[in-house]
């Protein structure tokens, strides 16, 4: 059975709560006992606790019930076997936790232009209702159809996301396409670049740190990248590092541009027999560098969309004139 992704911060929530609780010592099954989250969510948690009675892994446990991604019962299996998953536990709540915030600090930012469009969706043909030039069915369509067509847009996109983001051995060439389309965007590109070439190191760093084999991590590491182009591209590290190449020699042959400041890093770890930390200490400079874009974003789309309404009034009030 097919489960629906959970929100970000959720599983920061929940993974707070389960480092809180392995630190103090509790046994799994009361650990995910005293776990809280959404009621839609709750048998899920339900769920994860009958099968680790009956003796499943942690990790396994929660995959089956759909409270854990691919991802993140690759890193909790690994984790389990070596020996606690504290660790593990700690470094995915504090990835969710810089995601949600972002997330968070966007919309927050969008709030008042979002009420200053729908102020001036009511008020803009007022004049017109009360001098009796438009009916009241016309000014509440006029009212409506705007919005309308935004929420169509923003289903439109959302969907056309997650179609790019369906990971396919071979990407069609719309997803090609459209990949090259978002990469090649500024500010909104080089940020969606960049996070997904952190998540990849981040994710590869994780996994190493939990006692996966580097053959094995790779292709795990490469399938949570988003983006088709910057996957297809990681995905050509394996075939070099299977043949005895080290991880800082294929990586010079890698397309991206954010290919190269995570060298070094590589260089270092394998020479000082520290890649986990090595990785791990690139993907938070990244990370830095992706909230500092995220903030000007958050900054700057309010603009836009201010700048948006404000040319949209002209536009109306001059078409009244003219009219």
């Amino acid at each position: 059975m097919a489960h629906s992704p959970i929100a970000i911060q959720v599983r920061a929530t929940m993974f707070v709560h389960l480092a809180a609780m392995e630190k103090a010592g509790l046994p799994a099954d009361k650990s995910f006992a005293h776990l809280q989250l959404p009621a839609a969510l709750q048998p899920r948690v339900v769920a994860t606790r009958k099968l680790i009675t009956r003796g499943k892994d942690i990790a396994t446990a929660g995959f089956t019930s759909g409270l854990f991604s691919e991802i993140e019962y690759q890193l909790l299996r690994a984790a389990t076997d070596a020996g606690s998953p504290a660790l593990t536990y700690q470094r995915l709540a504090q990835r969710y936790e810089q995601k949600a915030r972002a997330a968070s600090q966007i919309k927050s930012r969008l709030a008042l232009p979002t009420l200053m469009l729908l102020a001036a969706l009511l008020i803009q043909p007022l004049p017109a209702l009360v001098a009796g030039s438009i009916t009241g069915s016309a000014y509440l369509w006029g009212v409506i159809r705007p919005f309308l067509a935004l929420a169509g847009l923003f289903f439109v996109g959302r969907f056309s996301w997650k179609r790019l983001q369906n990971q396919t051995d071979k990407p069609t060439s719309i997803q090609i396409s459209l990949t090259r389309l978002l990469a090649s965007l500024p500010v909104i590109g080089t940020l969606l670049v960049q996070a997904n070439v952190r998540d990849f190191y981040e994710n590869l760093a994780l996994l190493l740190e939990a006692g996966v084999p580097m053959l094995d991590a790779l292709p795990k590491a490469t399938k949570t990248v988003s983006l088709c182009t910057i996957r297809t591209d990681f995905a050509q590290l394996l075939p070099h590092v299977t043949r005895g190449a080290p991880l800082s020699q294929a990586v010079v042959n890698l397309h991206y541009k954010t290919k190269n400041p995570a060298h070094p890093y590589i260089q270092t770890g394998e020479a000082s027999g520290t890649l986990p930390e090595m990785l791990l200490r690139f993907a938070d400079g990244e990370s830095e560098s992706v909230a500092q874009r995220q903030a000007m974003l958050a900054e700057w789309l309010p603009r836009l969309v201010y700048g948006a309404v404000a040319a949209w009034m002209a536009y109306q009030i001059l078409q009244s004139h003219i009219l």
